[in-house]
C-alpha cells in the first residue's frame, strides 16, 4: 500500500486555497501554480506545461530538481535511521559537517545545524553577541536575511517594515551598489571606498563598543544581487578586526556554487576573506530537505568550550537533510558542479545579457556571477527610474513575467528585477534558450506598452 499523495490539479488547487495559508501574500486574491512534475532544469503546471525553472524555486535546487544520487541517499537514509535528537551523533550529520568544512572559507571548522536560513542568522547573531558582550548588530538597507524575528529586523528590504519597532538592537546602512550609489560614485573604485567610508562612520556613531556584529549577504540576493566591488569585504573585515566586531557572512542564497565559487566571499579579490561565521542552508542539500547551519571560527567556538550555548533545535542535524546534503556535496565534487557554473556565468550569462540590454531600453542594468544573475528594468535609462516601484510592482513586469511564462520560462521576479537563477547544472543551450525567451517578452511587453 502506497502513502503517496495523488491528487488531481484541480483538487490540488482547491484544497489548497480552502486550507493553505501562504506567506508573503493577502490571502483572498491568491491563484498559485500547480507544481505537478519536476525533473533537473524544468517544473511542469497544472495544464501539462513544462517551464524552464529559472528561479531554481527559491534560489535553492542548486542541483535541479529530483536528481538521482539526492533522491537515493534519502532513500537509503530512510530505510537506515530516519531521525535521531541531535544530542546524540550519527553518521550523516558528522560526514555533512566534515565536508561543510572542507569548502568553507579558513578555518571555520565547527558546524551548528539548522533547519533553514532564518534561524541560521539568528543563532550567529546569538553567538556574536554572547562572545562579544554586545548587542547592536549591523547590516545594510538591501537585504534579506529571514522571516524569524530577529533576521526579518537584520533585512533591509520593505519585508521587513509591518515587524520593525526599533527593538532588536539592529542598525541599518548603505552598502556598495553602484548603479543607485548612494555615494555619488562613478566607478566601483569609488564605490568601495566610499561604502567602506560610510560603515566606518556608522560605527563610530553607534559606538565600537556596542556593536556585537555586522552582517553581510556576501551577495545580496533577492534584494537584487548587486556583486560588492572587489575589496569591499577585505575592508569589512579589516574594519571588524580593529574594533572586535564579529564579521558574519550570509551565504544562505550565494553559497555552495551559486556565484561560481563554493562560497561568494571568494570573489573578493586575492586576499582570502575569512568571515567569523558563515550562515548557510538552500543549495547545501538543493533543499530537498530542509537544512540550514552555521559556520564557527575557532575563536568564537571556544567562547563555549566551557560554557553551555544557550540554544538548540529538534532537528538540529536532522539524518535525512543531512544525508541530502551528503549527496550533494559529494556530486558537486564529482561532477565540477561549482566550475560549470562559473562558466555559465562568464561565457553565457554574462556575454547573453548584456547583448540584450544592448537591444532593450528597458534594461538599464545587468550585473551576477555564476549561475546568479538580476537584470534591472527602468522605465528610462538616463534617470534610472524602475519599472516598479521600491516595494511594489507593476503591469509592465507583469507583464514581462507573462510573457516569459507563456514561452516556457519561469523567472524569478523582485519588484522591478527579473532574476535569472536556475539550478547549477542548467546547460549553456538551456541558459541561452531562457535569455531569447527573455528577449521576446520583453519586446512584447514593452511594445504593447508604446501601444
Amino acid at each position: 500500500m502506497t502513502e503517496l499523495v495523488d491528487l488531481s490539479p484541480e483538487r490540488t488547487h482547491e484544497l489548497d486555497r480552502r486550507h493553505v495559508f501562504h506567506s508573503w501574500a493577502a490571502q483572498a486574491s491568491l491563484d498559485p501554480m500547480v507544481v505537478t512534475k519536476a525533473e533537473g532544469s524544468h517544473i511542469w503546471d497544472q495544464d501539462g506545461t513544462r517551464l524552464l525553472d529559472f528561479t531554481s524555486q527559491l534560489v535553492y535546487t542548486n542541483l535541479g530538481h529530483q536528481h538521482p544520487r539526492i533522491v537515493s541517499a534519502i532513500q537509503e537514509q530512510a530505510a537506515h535511521l530516519c531521525t535521531v535528537a541531535p544530542q546524540h551523533a550519527n553518521a550523516a550529520r558528522s560526514e555533512a559537517a566534515r565536508l561543510i568544512a572542507a569548502h568553507t572559507p579558513g578555518d571555520l571548522d565547527k558546524v551548528f545545524f539548522t533547519n533553514g536560513g532564518a534561524d541560521a542568522n539568528e543563532h550567529a547573531v546569538r553567538m556574536a553577541r554572547l562572545h562579544t558582550g554586545r548587542h547592536k548588530v549591523l547590516s545594510t538597507y538591501r537585504s534579506y536575511h529571514g522571516g524569524t524575528q530577529l533576521a526579518v529586523n537584520l533585512t533591509g528590504d520593505p519585508r521587513r517594515w509591518p515587524s520593525d519597532h526599533a527593538s532588536t538592537g539592529t542598525v541599518h546602512f548603505f552598502g556598495p551598489f553602484l548603479y543607485r550609489s548612494a555615494f555619488h560614485a562613478e566607478t566601483e573604485e569609488q564605490e568601495c571606498e566610499r561604502a567602506l567610508a560610510h560603515l566606518e562612520q556608522v560605527v563610530a556613531f553607534e559606538g565600537p563598543g556596542a556593536i556585537a556584529a555586522i552582517v553581510l549577504e556576501s551577495i545580496p540576493g533577492t534584494a537584487g544581487i548587486m556583486v560588492p566591488p572587489r575589496g569591499y569585504l577585505t575592508g569589512v573585515r579589516e574594519l571588524c578586526d580593529r574594533h572586535g566586531i564579529v564579521m558574519i557572512a550570509d551565504e544562505v542564497m550565494s553559497g555552495f556554487g551559486r556565484a561560481g565559487r563554493w562560497f561568494a566571499v571568494e570573489l573578493d579579490g586575492a586576499s582570502e576573506v575569512v568571515p567569523d561565521l558563515v550562515t548557510f542552508a538552500k543549495g547545501v542539500n538543493s533543499g530537498y530537505v530542509p537544512l540550514g547551519g552555521v559556520a564557527i571560527s575557532p575563536a568564537v567556538a571556544a567562547t563555549f568550550d566551557d560554557r553551555v550555548y544557550p540554544g538548540g533545535l529538534t532537528y538540529s542535524g536532522h539524518p535525512l537533510a543531512c544525508a541530502a546534503a551528503v549527496a550533494t556535496i559529494r556530486t558537486m565534487e564529482d561532477d565540477r558542479v561549482v566550475e560549470h557554473a562559473d562558466a555559465l556565468g562568464r561565457e553565457v550569462f554574462g556575454p547573453g545579457l548584456q547583448e540584450l540590454a544592448d537591444r532593450h531600453p528597458w534594461v538599464g542594468e545587468v550585473r551576477g556571477a555564476g549561475a546568479f544573475w538580476a537584470i534591472e528594468l527602468v522605465r528610462d535609462r538616463e534617470t534610472r527610474e524602475p519599472l516598479a516601484p521600491y516595494g511594489g510592482t507593476s503591469a509592465e513586469v507583469a507583464a514581462v513575467v507573462a510573457g516569459c511564462k507563456r514561452r516556457g520560462m519561469l523567472p524569478f521576479v523582485n519588484y522591478h528585477r527579473i532574476h535569472l537563477v536556475p539550478p547549477l547544472t542548467t546547460s549553456p543551450s538551456q541558459v541561452r534558450e531562457a535569455i531569447g525567451i527573455l528577449g521576446e517578452a520583453l519586446a512584447e511587453a514593452s511594445g504593447e506598452a508604446r501601444g
